[in-house]
């Protein structure tokens, strides 16, 4: 199963470009280019990292996080930030962000903490099927 990614940034140009390199690297990429179209995308079709732009305009990257998080808590997301915006990707990752990259990004760096992110995934969902199970046993008393 490839991972399913949505990349979330108005920069047209620059999401063409990612999407391509990290397709090549079977990932399956589906992109949004603001706030709004990000929320919309994940309400058509799961994905499990986000990579999401801090400075966008309309609703900030930050503000997009924090309702990503509410309504899908295991969707782990990925902050990618310019130098200025540092401190705006740390502040993401207080309230629920797997990590931040500096942009320009490395195509190899990305996907390793894309990997590493849809792992940390795989396991919270683990726990909770495993937690699921472990009631109906004891519910039944097996």
């Amino acid at each position: 199963m490839s991972i399913r990614v949505l990349l979330v940034d108005d920069e047209e140009e620059f999401t063409e470009l990612l999407s391509e390199r990290l397709e090549t690297r079977g990932f399956k990429i589906r992109v949004a280019h603001d706030g709004d179209q990000a929320i919309a995308r994940l309400n058509e079709e799961a994905a499990d990292v986000v990579l999401l732009d801090v400075m966008m305009p309309g609703k900030t990257g930050v503000e997009t996080l924090k309702e990503i998080k509410a309504l899908w808590p295991l969707i782990e997301v990925i902050m990618l930030t310019g130098h200025g915006t540092v401190e705006t990707a740390i502040e993401g990752m207080k309230i629920g962000a797997y990590d931040y990259l500096l942009k320009p990004t490395g195509t190899e760096d990305l996907s390793v903490k894309l990997k590493n992110a849809y792992q940390r995934k795989s396991e919270h969902e683990e726990r909770i099927r495993q937690a699921e199970i472990n009631k109906i046993i004891e519910h039944k008393g097996w």
